[in-house]
């Protein structure tokens, strides 16, 4: 045998041989996000409080009102805790309340847990019956990234919402799907993947919800680092915000909100 057929021979066996390592690669990865998925799919997971409000009124009587309404999944209803101050539609309500301008602020949510950007549609229904908001406020986006929904299809969901609602007279606040990487809930490697796809959708819905006439804040960028510091951001179930949770974004959404508030016309 020629020393030209042995390297061409020896060529062909290392092809293989590294070909077969990247399939068992690629096939052992698979499994272990297929398993961290299974898991993560049946872990115990916080539930919506059927004894908490979903409508309120927090303030001063006498002060200038402001309906806000909240849209979307399980941070929308403040999955996690058990208190109305708690919740993020809560810890807003406040903040404005106490706020140099000082809003009585009549609270609701129409926000369903589990929701996706294709249920925005039938909120948004509800959200318009009787006399309409001032102001409304969607957190939406994590259900679309965890079960890896293209982005341009769940930007354009949600771009149809903030456009009804814009059409209404509403103003319209986002806040964009939430840093999944700091969620302790799922494993790593999973954990990389639908924080990847969380940025995705993130970036999708900024660009949507613009062109629809709605403010955007970037609840990854704003808040993600608070929350993969500090594992208190979580509720026991280590995917759902705790209290502090909801007021890291309650303290990042209340500049956008606020300036909402200020200039949405009374109804």
């Amino acid at each position: 045998m020629s020393e030209r057929d042995l390297a061409t021979r020896l060529a062909g066996r290392l092809g293989r041989a590294a070909l077969l390592t990247l399939v068992a690669g690629t096939v052992g990865g698979a499994a272990v996000l297929a398993g961290e998925a299974f898991i993560a799919r049946h872990r115990r997971y916080a539930e919506p409080e059927l004894g908490l409000a979903l409508r309120a009124t927090v303030g001063r009587t006498g002060a200038p009102p402001l309906r806000l309404v909240l849209l979307g999944d399980s941070s929308a209803l403040g999955v996690g805790v058990d208190r109305l101050d708690d919740t993020i539609g809560g810890q807003l309500a406040n903040l404005l309340a106490e706020g140099p301008t000082g809003r009585l602020v009549h609270l609701s949510s129409v926000g369903v847990s589990g929701s996706r950007s294709t249920d925005l549609a039938t909120q948004v229904a509800r959200a318009l019956l009787g006399r309409r908001p001032d102001v409304a406020l969607i957190l939406i986006g994590a259900n679309d990234a965890t079960g890896l929904r293209r982005p341009a299809e769940a930007a354009a969901y949600l771009a149809a919402a903030v456009h009804r609602l814009r059409e209404a007279g509403v103003e319209v606040v986002v806040g964009t799907c939430p840093d999944l990487g700091a969620a302790r809930a799922i494993a790593p490697p999973l954990r990389q993947v639908v924080g990847w796809s969380g940025r995705r959708i993130a970036r999708a819905q900024t660009a949507a919800v613009l062109d629809a006439g709605g403010t955007v804040v970037d609840l990854a960028t704003e808040t993600g680092p608070v929350f993969r510091a500090d594992a208190g951001t979580l509720c026991h179930d280590g995917y759902h915000p705790s209290a502090d949770g909801y007021r890291v974004w309650a303290h990042a959404l209340l500049p956008a909100v606020a300036a909402a508030a200020a200039v949405a016309s009374p109804h």
